[in-house]
């Protein structure tokens, strides 16, 4: 996925909830959708996990990656019985999918999230041998005490609600609507929610000084639709027994009607709010005004305070998201009862902290965001709540011991080479496009030849020698790391981007692509199978991380990415004709993806997946090519009657066997950009002429001709 890094959105503390995705809320380009920045861990992080036994390599308490097959393809895991044409996916991964059990407190099972899975057992491990370990200080002592204060649940349960009570008293306090457009900007580092979402990131059109967004904000629910659509009223219901138990549980007055007014309201904002679709246009979403062009554009809502209380009045350049939909947005809030958005500031908030109170109040939470809204069964065990806050909070800290333990130094050498190779694969394929001009191929290399990479761990390390950690004081670390975030942040505007700064931990299992610093970046964790295996089949590897790099790479070149040169700036450098011709291809290529249906109802949106189904054709073409030049000419050797081609696709299919449960799945094709597993293994495989060849496929279900298959990358 290709995303904007690293960005801090409305609150800190706001990124442990589900929310709506913002326009700039993140610009990073990530494989998948677990993306992320170092931040609070997200609800399904603290609520659904991992959880059944298994200490077998690869099982769910093991800390030892499991192989796949005597080369890097499990050949058990593949139903021949299938006619390629009619579901590579099946045939490359069914029996592997059908013989999944999805852990009663996970959403879904794969190998993202079996490989997470091992990154959490790893941590813990590091985790428990601290505890061990006498007389820590500096990090190791704020790596045990935070997780030793999550793990409290005594003393947790004994406060209950009272570490959240003053700031409680604070919103009933509140007056006025100025008043509370005070509230909403002293939120930026502490538990509370806005209409609006500032967020601190380099600026496109100057991406080496970090300047001010705005984003539209305000809904709790996973994506506006969930508001507004038919297909999701049953969840909608659920919610507002949600809101209504929420505020019953701090005694709210009249609970169930102010969760009504709370669901009317966030469902006006909804109607006002851009679509995730609108959300992804770099340009569309490029609106640089002044803060008094903002309040006079938008006048039901005090952004002079707003950004006054936030402590961002000092920016010297705002880019403001949806610029339309500000004043909407402004009006509603001014139109509704003051007692209506205190009732929602209060609910918003309890929701936020609940991961950190008495179990009354997480229990209540995971019964709805993690069981109601993706068909959860079970709570994710404490430990791995306590692992996941922890980690959230100093990333870079277990990281950096999980390197040490975990990371082969021969693996980045020959990561570096892959990347390279890529690099050669992909100008070979510029070279080769029939429908490109040579002054776009220019620019085109050009960009590419200025692609920085980062491999595995960050040269620099986060200093967290100002964040306080106390042992018995969870409610207290959570506020006390969410303002060090937000101070952190805060520091950086308007000043010069650091370009050591990492966008993920070493132990996070994805890779990303930043536009604005036109650099890829592949985390340690995802280096091991079924991504890369060094005793791996070639073929396999080029297929499988090959696939990644090459995913990662064809970011800077999609339908988004396309739009900033190779310094990082948003400018055009393509001619009117190729960029025509470019979009020809692309409106194709989602209109394939807008046919696909994993459940009945729920269709994959070729709009809103168009970057991430771009990067999956261009990463498994670049493996092919890549692997193609491995051989210098020599014939690839046949592994158990598999071709080398058909092994680099096959590798590549064999990292998106994936299973979901179905409520997941009806929210992952509504909120995320990357398509479900198994249309990000049909969908580019269709398209590829050599693929065809490879499998001698003739006819089936997703067979197109050869006039018919969209050649983009």
């Amino acid at each position: 996925m290709r995303t904007r890094f690293p960005l801090l959105a409305t609150t800190a503390l706001a990124l442990s909830l589900v929310t709506p995705a913002l326009a700039h809320a993140d610009e990073r380009r990530c494989l998948d959708e677990m993306c992320f920045y170092q931040s609070l861990p997200t609800v399904d992080a603290l609520l659904s996990g991992g959880g059944a036994d298994g200490t077998e390599p690869g099982g769910l308490n093991s800390t030892v990656a499991r192989t796949f097959g005597t080369w890097g393809f499990d050949l058990k895991g593949m139903d021949t019985s299938v006619n390629p044409g009619d579901d590579f996916f099946r045939y490359a991964n069914g029996k592997a999918v059908d013989a999944i059990v999805i852990p009663d407190d996970r959403t879904s099972w794969g190998a993202f999230i079996e490989l997470r899975n091992l990154s959490d057992n790893r941590l813990k491990v590091i985790i428990d041998d601290l505890s061990t370990k006498q007389g820590l200080t500096g990090d190791e002592k704020k790596i045990a005490d935070f997780y030793n204060s999550m793990m409290d649940t005594k003393s947790r349960n004994a406060l209950d609600i009272a570490p959240l009570a003053p700031t409680l008293a604070n919103i009933r306090a509140i007056k006025t609507k100025g008043e509370m457009a005070a509230y909403m900007g002293q939120t930026s580092g502490k538990f509370g929610a806005s209409i609006f979402g500032p967020s601190i990131n380099a600026d496109q059109k100057n991406p080496g000084i970090n300047i001010l967004y705005v984003s539209q904000s305000g809904l709790s629910l996973p994506d506006r639709d969930y508001y507004l659509k038919d297909g999701f009223a049953a969840k909608k219901t659920l919610y507002e027994a949600y809101v209504t138990d929420v505020l019953r549980m701090v005694g709210y007055p009249n609970a169930a009607q102010a969760a009504k007014d709370i669901v009317a309201f966030e469902t006006k904002i909804a109607e006002a709010s851009w679509s995730r679709i609108e959300n992804r246009d770099d340009n569309k979403t490029y609106n640089p005004m002044t803060i008094k062009e903002i309040a006079a554009a938008s006048p039901g809502f005090d952004f002079v305070t707003f950004f006054k209380a936030s402590g961002l009045d000092k920016a010297e350049k705002i880019v403001v998201s949806q610029n339309t939909a500000f004043p909407k947005i402004a009006k509603i809030y001014a139109d509704t009862p003051l007692e209506t958005i205190k009732a929602w500031q209060t609910f918003k908030t309890v929701d936020e902290a609940a991961p950190y109170l008495s179990d009354r109040f997480s229990t209540r939470q995971w019964e709805f965001r993690s069981r109601d809204l993706s068909g959860a069964k079970v709570q994710r065990p404490l430990w791995k709540r306590a692992l996941s806050v922890t980690d959230g909070a100093m990333g870079e800290a277990l990281g950096r011991e999980y390197v040490s333990r975990y990371f082969p130094a021969e693996s980045k050498v020959m990561m570096q080479g892959l990347v390279a190779d890529l690099k050669t694969a992909m100008g070979k394929r510029i070279d080769g496009l029939t429908w490109m001009s040579a002054e776009t191929k220019a620019k085109a290399h050009e960009k590419l030849n200025k692609f920085g990479v980062k491999i595995a761990y960050p040269d620099k390390w986060k200093d967290y020698s100002k964040l306080e950690v106390k042992a018995d004081d969870l409610f207290g670390n959570i506020v006390r790391n969410s303002q060090f975030r937000w101070n952190e942040r805060l520091a950086k505007l308007n000043k010069p981007v650091d370009p050591l700064e990492w966008g993920m931990t070493p132990q996070t299992v994805n890779a990303y692509y930043s536009p604005t610093r036109n650099e890829i970046v592949f985390p340690a964790a995802i280096l091991q199978p079924p991504f890369f295996d060094p005793k791996a089949d070639p073929a396999v590897n080029y297929g499988a991380i090959g696939g990644v790099i090459g995913h990662e790479i064809t970011h800077g070149f999609d339908d988004q990415g396309r739009k900033s040169d190779g310094d990082g700036f948003l400018r055009d450098w393509w001619t009117a004709e190729d960029g025509a011709k470019f979009d020809a291809q692309a409106k194709i290529f989602g209109a394939q993806y807008d046919t696909y249906e994993p459940l009945p109802g729920a269709h994959v949106q070729g709009g809103l997946t168009m970057g991430e189904n771009i990067a999956d054709l261009g990463g498994v073409l670049m493996g092919l090519e890549a692997y193609r030049l491995s051989l210098k000419g020599a014939e690839a050797p046949v592994l158990d009657g598999i071709t080398g081609d058909q092994r680099v696709f096959l590798g590549f299919s064999q990292v998106w066997a994936t299973k979901y449960r179905d409520d997941a799945l009806r929210a992952q094709v509504v909120s995320d950009p990357h398509s479900p597993g198994m249309f990000r293994v049909i969908g580019p495989m269709r398209n590829i002429d050599e693929w065809y060849k490879a499998f001698n496929v003739k006819d089936g279900k997703y067979y197109l001709k050869p006039e018919d298959r969209v050649k983009i990358w």
